[in-house]
């Protein structure tokens, strides 16, 4: 089996490794890197669950190769945070119960990120596109739902800049 170095930023930390060619790039966030706020699930691409941001755009992390990344930005749910404050997206769901038993999360949360940067204010069916690769094992959309309508209100007061810390 083949293997490539690679250099990597994740969550503003850059990395160098030998990666096999075949590894995936959640295995390889997960297992080498310890970003374990990136789950796998279905490993088919169909939850979502394993969604990280690469260059700016949510891509589901066990379909693309580790290979792939190199040279790259990756940021995480981890990396949302910073300076041990939660990034409004993190907040708004913690605070309107966006998640129960917490697997979609990182789905859910990098999916609203690169929503929220291509888009402060976006409307209903933007949201529900964005999220429609979400699955929820737990159905808790109606707390999903309601954090997305306080990131827009707050947004909308210029409370909290949802573009935050991560940018």
């Amino acid at each position: 089996m083949s293997t490539h170095r690679i250099t990597v930023t994740v969550n503003r930390t850059t990395h160098e490794a030998a990666v096999s060619s075949r590894i995936s790039l959640a295995d390889f966030l997960r297992d080498q890197l310890g970003y374990t706020g990136t789950h796998l699930a279905c490993e088919h691409g169909v939850c979502g669950s394993c969604t990280v941001v690469v260059d700016g755009r949510a891509v589901r992390s066990c379909l693309i190769l580790a290979a792939q990344v190199d040279g790259r930005m990756v940021l995480t749910l981890e990396g949302l945070a910073e300076s041990g404050r939660l990034h409004p997206i993190q907040q708004a769901l913690l605070d309107h119960h966006g998640f129960q038993c917490g697997f979609c999360t990182p789905g859910v949360a990098m999916s609203l990120y690169e929503l929220f940067q291509r888009n402060p204010d976006p409307a209903d069916d933007e949201v529900e596109g964005y999220l429609s690769g979400c699955l929820c094992r737990c159905t808790g959309y109606g707390g999903i739902r309601r954090s997305v309508a306080a990131l827009r209100a707050n947004a909308a007061h210029g409370e909290e800049r949802i573009r935050g810390q991560a940018d």
